[in-house]
């Protein structure tokens, strides 16, 4: 059956995504001062992402029986982080880091399975 807990928790990761996204996009610029470091709209956007991020998560805990798919989920945020860093920074996606997201996913899944 269809645990729509599941797919608010895929939801989530995918916006908390996009926040460290926008986080790392400000942090590559230059401010005329310390305060447009910290208010500016791509920070105030990524840490409002991250809240509601947050939120989202502890609501779809409340679907969860048993917390043991939780991590798996979780750590598909790695896998988001580096594709969407492809697409928005131009960072190559080399054999190292698929095999690092690999061997995260997997050892997690392991874990879960043992």
């Amino acid at each position: 059956m269809f645990n729509p807990y599941v797919l608010l928790m895929i939801v989530s990761v995918v916006l908390a995504s996009f926040s460290q996204i926008l986080l790392k996009k400000s942090s590559m610029r230059t401010y005329s001062s310390p305060i447009r470091e910290y208010l500016n709209l791509y920070v105030i956007v990524g840490y409002g992402m991250l809240f509601l991020s947050l939120f989202m998560t502890m609501v779809a805990y409340k679907g969860f029986e048993n917390f043991a798919n939780v991590p798996l989920l979780e750590s598909l945020g790695y896998a988001v982080v580096m594709i969407l860093g492809y697409f928005f920074f131009k960072e190559k996606i080399t054999v190292n880091k698929v095999l690092g997201i690999a061997l995260i996913l997997g050892g997690i899944f392991i874990y879960n399975v043992v």
